[in-house]
């Protein structure tokens, strides 16, 4: 099983859920030369009219500009790492369980397959979780050694 476990800064914001509320935020990002790799948006169903982007990464002194600009900040309650490589059946689950077996609860997550590649970005309540999440994830993406029989 071949992947990479990096931890990544999130930044959000509320948006407005209505026609052109993410193309504010987003056009305002590109137009200061935002190179995005992951944009998570929903509707907030606990108030109308609102909803809230997650992004990664803000990058550079005039994208961090303009995203404060538009509202968005760090997000400071959500710890975030990026899982990213070779796709497998049943690696979702087997990412999960490793996880779980730490004694971890996933506050979020969001995943996309292309080709033969996977990227998924697990969300926490915590950094102290993330870190936990991360040495499983890495055990269980180190090759397991055999022992070596004598002859």
């Amino acid at each position: 099983m071949s992947f990479t476990v990096t931890k990544v800064d999130i930044w959000s914001a509320k948006i407005a859920d209505k026609p052109g509320g993410l193309a504010k935020v987003l056009g305002a990002l590109g137009k200061a030369g935002a190179n995005l790799e992951c944009v998570i948006a929903r509707r907030d169903p606990a108030k109308s009219g609102t909803g809230v982007v997650f992004l990664t990464p803000v990058k550079g002194a005039g994208v961090r500009k303009s995203a404060q600009s538009e509202g968005v900040a760090p997000a400071g309650n959500l710890a975030t790492l990026k899982v990213e490589g070779d796709d497998a059946v049943g690696l979702g689950g087997r990412l999960a369980a490793a996880i779980a077996d730490a004694g971890v609860n996933l506050r979020g997550v969001s995943a996309a397959v292309i080709g033969r590649k996977f990227v998924a970005y697990l969300g926490f309540d915590n950094s102290a979780d993330a870190t936990k999440a991360a040495r499983a994830l890495k055990a269980l993406a180190s090759p397991k050694k055999s022992a070596k029989s004598k002859g």
